[in-house]
């Protein structure tokens, strides 16, 4: 009789870390799943093809599925593309599909993420490469929206990842 407490609270403890893991593991998922990846928002986006001839001005960005800064700003993005996605085509292109080489070449990508603001003509009227604070999109997506001249015209440059070939 004397070995059946030992197990009890062997028992205990063990049956008290099992369900501290299970609480730990639920809300770590959940809170994983309240955020945004960078392949949810691509898969959410606006076709390019479409996007050029739609009418509507566009955000077009230039990004991979390795790249922390992209990852980092996914949240940001996916809060104005809520905002602003009804007005504007928020178009994502990932540089590692080889298909996107020539709008590469074209605007010139060298870093990532790689911002456009495009007109409803498809003009470009403003470029941004790297980390971008919230509040210089979203005044860029409101002029965009309003057709107004962007309050943010100069190519920006913050933190960024090298495209792989760079």
């Amino acid at each position: 009789m004397a070995s059946h407490p030992p197990n009890t609270l062997r028992n205990l403890i063990i049956a008290m870390v099992a369900i501290a893991l299970t609480v730990a593991l639920f809300l770590g998922l959940r809170s994983q799943a309240g955020r945004p990846s960078l392949a949810t928002l691509a898969a959410q986006a606006t076709p390019y093809e479409v996007a050029q001839g739609n009418g509507k001005p566009s955000l077009v960005e230039f990004y991979a599925d390795w790249c922390t800064t992209c990852q980092a700003m996914a949240a940001t993005m996916d809060q104005l593309r809520h905002h602003y996605g009804d007005q504007i085509n928020f178009v994502m292109l990932n540089v590692d599909n080889h298909k996107w080489l020539p709008e590469m070449v074209e605007y010139q990508v060298d870093g990532i993420p790689h911002f456009l603001y495009l007109d409803s003509a498809g003009e470009l009227l403003a470029s941004a490469i790297g980390e971008q604070p919230r509040q210089i999109l979203a005044d860029n997506l409101l002029a965009l929206e309003s057709g107004m001249s962007l309050p943010h015209q100069q190519t920006l440059a913050g933190s960024r990842s090298l495209t792989q070939d760079s």
